[in-house]
């Protein structure tokens, strides 16, 4: 019945979702391609339409005529005629201004940005800002209206269009950088046959096959866990070039070599590291965005490692957990825009609301599969989300009444109930390999020293790092407690469980990262404790962090004590959601 549909749009351009209607699963997995999710409670959760969702999904051929399609199959009542109209209006403006090379000029040093239609021509000729980098050309050839821009400023004329709301599909073609003699083994050095699975085939064809866009620029949005890695290097194997790879970090840099040693031909001697304790340049390198993004002192204009896109004419550009990419980044990113580059990334979710800059500089999404569905299919675990609540004494709670916002924040997540609660949750689940994550190091350190355990934060060698990671995976430590280094592009398989004492406010993207930590397949469920003071500040920042993951299935299970925690556990088997041991 039209009654008990899952979805009402509105005329605002808000969708509110029925999570109890029948059909609600498959209107959200349906909505993620081109909706975002802004509230996610009990009941009704709401998304909106955005120019750039619909541009994203543009991008990847969803069409205007797909979203009002699923729309109109799920909605509750009448979708609104201006929603549909407006749609149709939004998403078309994507191909509107193209990117062409220019024909009409000798050399390859300028190129031409053509629309057909004299109103747009006319609306960005008045716009002040874009006069110093387009010249209109007076008498276009075609029918087609056109300016001349420089070839170094294509970029900045796609970053400044966007704020105009005129997302620009560029079409000039990409210059070959060095030819690289790489291929994915067919069996790893551990005598494993090497497997590339359906949906990362999928990810590498929507970037740089024949199928679907094929640009050979753009962004691949999988869960982690997934292989992103395992993507990167099926693009690697399909252009067969030169190849920079970035990333967050220097345990990154080393499992990127560590996989393209492992399930390429390459050797490790012809890969290059370039961090702040090596820099060592190949034909494929691996490097940190920290090296790049360093410069003496505040005050200097340049970033002296700049250089390193400079240095090789790179084929490629691989940007890992591309959400990260810093903002110096996005400035030298500008100009490569003749280079092949493909964003990996769990979600394209930032707090600094810079989506559009990977947007317009690395490419737009090409490639996106629900965390759920890939849950289904038994590629990542299957993982349960748990907020524990516990009360502050008394005095906290007088020190937190006349706190200011920020230290607030910071007493609500160093709340001391929450030692013993961490105590309490590695004692009953003797079985799990345990990750605690917080961003305080005085409570890190107290728990590291209380469990007996090691701890990895911003201070830790790199080789310590490493070589405590190494344990990790081989099951010689069961329980490790790591601060926010952790957060990003760390490959530890074996972990089933993190416990998140803190995090950064409300950052989506952290949630997601951190529960990535624990979703490699293992043949038992994950399990994700998040633990949150009561009547505090952590409460709304942690309904704000979920958001992300509520958009792609993920619902969080309220337990309101320790107490309560202990007598779920305590219950026999079968009568609660939860389990000590392994399953």
């Amino acid at each position: 019945m039209q009654d008990y549909k899952p979805l009402i749009v509105q005329s605002d351009k808000t969708l509110l979702l029925d999570v109890h209607a029948p059909g609600a699963d498959d209107c959200r997995d349906a909505l993620i391609p081109f909706a975002e999710l802004e509230r996610s409670p009990e009941h009704l959760h709401t998304y909106r339409l955005t120019p750039l969702s619909l541009w994203n999904a543009a991008s990847a051929g969803f069409s205007a005529a797909d979203a009002v399609a699923v729309l109109k199959k799920f909605a509750r009542y009448d979708v609104p005629q201006s929603v549909c109209v407006w749609i149709e209006e939004t998403s078309n403006r994507f191909g509107r201004l193209r990117l062409i090379p220019d024909t009409l000029m000798e050399g390859d040093d300028t190129l031409l940005l053509v629309t057909d239609n004299a109103l747009i021509h006319r609306e960005i000729s008045a716009g002040k800002g874009m006069k110093k980098y387009l010249t209109s050309i007076m008498d276009p050839a075609d029918g087609q209206f056109a300016f001349r821009l420089r070839l170094v400023d294509r970029g900045t004329v796609k970053q400044e269009l966007i704020k105009l709301g005129w997302p620009v599909k560029d079409e000039v073609p990409l210059r070959d950088g060095e030819p690289l003699d790489v291929s994915l083994r067919d069996v790893t050095l551990e005598g494993k046959p090497l497997v590339v699975r359906d949906y990362q085939k999928g990810a590498a064809d929507a970037l740089v096959g024949n199928m679907g866009p094929g640009t050979g620029y753009g962004t691949i949005v999988l869960p982690c866990g997934s292989g992103k890695t395992m993507v990167g290097m099926t693009i690697m194997d399909r252009i067969k070039t030169s190849t920079l790879v970035l990333t967050t970090n220097i345990s990154a840099v080393h499992q990127w070599i560590d996989e393209l040693v492992d399930k390429t031909n390459l050797t490790r001697d012809q890969i290059g590291e370039y961090t702040g304790e090596v820099k060592d340049i190949k034909q494929v390198t691996v490097a940190t965005y920290q090296v790049l993004t360093w410069r003496p002192n505040k005050e200097e204009e340049t970033y002296p490692h700049f250089l390193l896109f400079r240095e090789r004419a790179w084929g490629l550009i691989v940007y890992d957990e591309v959400h990260m990419l810093p903002a110096p980044v996005f400035r030298v990113t500008a100009e490569l825009q003749a280079v092949r580059r493909v964003g990996l990334t769990a979600t394209l979710v930032r707090e600094d609301g810079c989506e559009n800059y990977v947007f317009s500089l690395v490419g737009p999404k090409r490639y996106d599969v629900p965390w759920k569905e890939l849950e289904h299919s038994g590629w990542i675990a299957d993982a349960e989300c748990i907020e524990l609540r516990l009360d502050m004494d008394m005095e906290k709670q007088l020190d937190y009444a006349v706190a200011d916002s920020r230290s607030k924040h910071r007493l609500a997540s160093e709340n001391p109930a929450k030692v013993p609660a961490v105590q309490e949750l590695v004692k009953r689940f003797p079985d799990d390999r345990i990750l605690i994550i917080g961003q305080y190091l005085d409570q890190l350190f107290e728990l590291s020293k209380l469990l007996n355990v090691p701890i990895i934060t911003g201070k830790t060698g790199n080789a310590e790092r490493d070589e405590i990671y190494g344990k990790f995976r081989k099951g010689e430590i069961r329980v490790l407690v790591v601060s926010k280094v952790a957060n990003f592009a760390i490959d530890l398989p074996d972990a089933s469980m993190a416990i998140q004492i803190s995090g950064t406010f409300g950052s989506r993207q952290e949630e997601a990262q951190r529960l990535g930590r624990i979703l490699r397949p293992k043949g038992r469920r994950a399990r994700f404790f998040t633990l949150i003071t009561r009547g505090t500040v952590e409460e709304e920042f942690g309904a704000n962090r979920q958001k992300f993951l509520a958009e792609q299935g993920y619902s969080y299970r309220l337990i309101r004590s320790i107490d309560e925690l202990n007598d779920e556990l305590d219950a026999p088997s079968g009568c609660s959601g939860l389990s000590g041991g392994g399953e």
